[in-house]
């Protein structure tokens, strides 16, 4: 049993919903495959709670290493979570007569990353994932046949979820944990996402694009001539900002004129990613520290 304050909206207050069909409330199918056999969710707040439970032993473990009287620690937890969504590849049937599904399945997944709390003006780290890229502590919130590349069908199954992430934003949820009812507030970080997905979030233009970086606005011919001085400047509100400016193009600019004012966003950003630097642009990074180093080397600087 658990409750959040103030209630989320939209969401129903019964607690123990077990895995549903992930496009309850939208109406009957999708275009090609019967709609009831496409997605399996759990709800995303019974799915939290779930989690957190399972982490009971390990946060009043927590609390009493932090020598903090449990009985007095009711309030004031901060939860991080870790969104992740990624594309599973080819699961067709080899040789079955199951219903007509997409060839592609996806899921979305969390994980919970910290369990932190505010006393007395300093925060106490309560618990903190060990392993946070194991399979072991990424729990599944939803896996769908759709191929990642279908905008419209991935994001009418994420609508749902995107909502109730949303409401939980605002909420705090009321939950026992060793034997006292606790109050927690969950921060949702999307950041287990490959630069496809986020390309795909983020309303950005496909990966052959000319704005090859999802974390700031430089084009192919720019990155290729500085490979230094280049800093973070994307994010999701200046996204949707420019997504609007792309749809209603107020200044009356030709297609290539609006396509550069706008860096590439040319649909609705839908969720909200973190930008974090992936393997690509870790590399590059190097490439250029290392490439110092081997000027040097050679030019027998040392």
């Amino acid at each position: 049993d658990f409750e959040w304050q103030p209630a989320l909206k939209n969401v129903s207050p019964s607690c123990n919903v077990g895995i549903i069909n992930g496009l309850s409330g939208w109406t009957s199918s999708l275009d090609d495959a019967p709609a009831d056999t496409i997605t399996r969710r759990f709800r995303y707040d019974v799915a939290l709670v779930s989690a957190l439970k399972d982490l009971e032993e390990d946060i009043m473990e927590g609390l009493r290493d932090s020598a903090l009287d449990d009985s007095v620690c009711t309030s004031g937890f901060s939860v991080m979570i870790k969104e992740s969504c990624d594309g599973m590849g080819d699961v067709s049937e080899k040789h079955g007569g199951g219903p007509a599904v997409p060839e592609k399945a996806v899921r979305f997944s969390f994980t919970i990353m910290s369990v932190t709390l505010v006393t007395n003006d300093k925060e106490v780290a309560i618990f903190t994932e060990p392993k946070p890229n194991s399979e072991l502590s990424c729990k599944p919130l939803c896996l769908m046949f759709v191929d990642e590349s279908d905008h419209e069908t991935l994001t009418a199954v994420l609508g749902p979820i995107v909502a109730e992430r949303n409401a939980m934003k605002e909420s705090r949820l009321i939950v026992s944990i060793g034997g006292l009812a606790r109050s927690f507030r969950f921060h949702f970080r999307g950041t287990g996402y490959d630069e496809k997905m986020v390309r795909e979030m983020e309303g950005l233009e496909a990966s052959g694009s000319t704005y090859v970086c999802t974390l700031c606005d430089t084009t192919r011919a720019e990155a290729s001539q500085n490979m230094v001085l280049h800093s973070i400047t994307r994010n999701h509100d200046e996204n949707l900002e420019r997504y609007e400016i792309w749809r209603k193009n107020p200044y009356s600019e030709s297609v290539d004129e609006l396509r550069d004012r706008v860096k590439g966003v040319s649909a609705k950003p839908f969720m909200e990613t973190q930008p974090t630097l992936d393997a690509l642009h870790c590399d590059i990074g190097n490439a250029t520290e290392f490439y110092k180093i081997f000027q040097d080397e050679i030019g027998e600087v040392y």
